[in-house]
């Protein structure tokens, strides 16, 4: 087990500095000059001001050293926990303003991925059995999961928010209300999540229900299913072999769906103006903050990497074959 879990965690190291690196070059192939737009919104009319300011935002941000040697105090940097400073809100640190907005991003995403993935599982599971289930849910999951994510959240907006007047349009809280942790606060920040929320967990949750139920009909009509009905097995214990069986390959479908969920959870907070990650990363390339969106981006994929060792942790306990196989490779 140990020499597996070394072997996984060296594969993450690599994709991690591989992903880190990728993350380092994009922003700098993006087109203009961040330092020039500083100094234009700092609408100095003399020449002389504006060279010098030129100069100390160049030096300040390593602007004026070769490209290589960017990247390795780009690594020292990042080694010691320094982000860099924001260009957008200059002064302010990069891991201050990630800091403000990630837990917006955690509470959509967590919630939505876990949960979409438990009911999606569930209602897939019962409509193998039923077939009126079978005939309402399979249709609305298609309908749902074929839905791009800022669709569903246009839709939602329209129907729950400017419509009927349920939750507010956009935001993270409202304007006139001091972000803390009291309960008016707490309340009408969940009032706000609601929308986004909701469009997250709908799009994955026909996916996750569409999944299950097919693999489950491929289970009941397996050899070793037909073998346990002929030997009079109990209908249920046959259900229960065909879960067991069916939903692993829906654990490996969330470790390789992380990836699209966190790229709808940005789209989504850009629909609604959500202050998380999302939100941020258009900020960022509106204004050419290169550190701010490799901020970001570094935020995302340290959480995708987790997430997925995590699934590889649980994929060995839920897996009797990969424990197998494991306890045969060390022996």
């Amino acid at each position: 087990m140990r020499r597996y879990f070394a072997r996984k965690l060296l594969v993450y190291a690599l994709t991690f500095v591989v992903a880190v690196t990728v993350n380092w070059m994009i922003p700098r192939f993006m087109p203009g000059d961040p330092v020039a737009a500083m100094v234009a919104r700092a609408r100095v009319s003399q020449p002389e001001a504006a060279e010098a300011m030129r100069t100390y935002y160049n030096n300040l941000f390593g602007f004026d050293e070769p490209l290589w040697q960017q990247y390795l105090h780009f690594w020292g940097a990042l080694l010691q926990g320094d982000f860099g400073i924001s260009i957008w809100v200059f002064p302010t640190p990069v891991g201050d303003v990630l800091l403000d907005a990630l837990p917006y991003t955690l509470a959509l995403m967590i919630p939505s991925v876990l949960l979409s993935w438990f009911v999606g599982n569930w209602i897939g599971a019962l409509s193998a059995r039923r077939k009126v289930l079978d005939n309402t849910v399979l249709p609305a999951g298609y309908l749902l999961t074929a839905m791009p994510y800022m669709w569903i959240a246009v839709i939602l907006a329209w129907a729950l928010g400017a419509k009927a007047g349920w939750f507010p349009l956009s935001g993270g809280y409202s304007l006139d209300i001091q972000p803390g942790w009291n309960a008016d606060f707490v309340l009408d920040a969940l009032h706000h999540w609601v929308l986004p929320f909701l469009s997250l967990f709908l799009v994955a949750l026909g996916g996750w229900a569409i999944g299950m139920r097919n693999m489950i009909i491929y289970e009941l009509e397996s050899d070793y299913s037909s073998y346990l009905a002929a030997l009079g097995a109990p209908q249920r214990l046959i259900r229960r072999y065909a879960f067991r069986n069916a939903v692993l390959p829906q654990v490996t479908g969330l470790a390789l769906q992380l990836g699209v969920l966190v790229a709808g959870a940005l789209v989504t907070e850009i629909v609604f103006a959500y202050p998380g990650l999302g939100s941020l990363i258009l900020a960022s390339i509106q204004n050419q903050d290169f550190f701010l969106l490799q901020g970001a981006f570094l935020f995302i994929v340290i959480g995708v990497l987790i997430a997925n060792f995590l699934i590889d942790i649980v994929y060995v306990v839920v897996d009797p074959r990969t424990r197998t196989g494991m306890a045969g490779g060390t022996s």
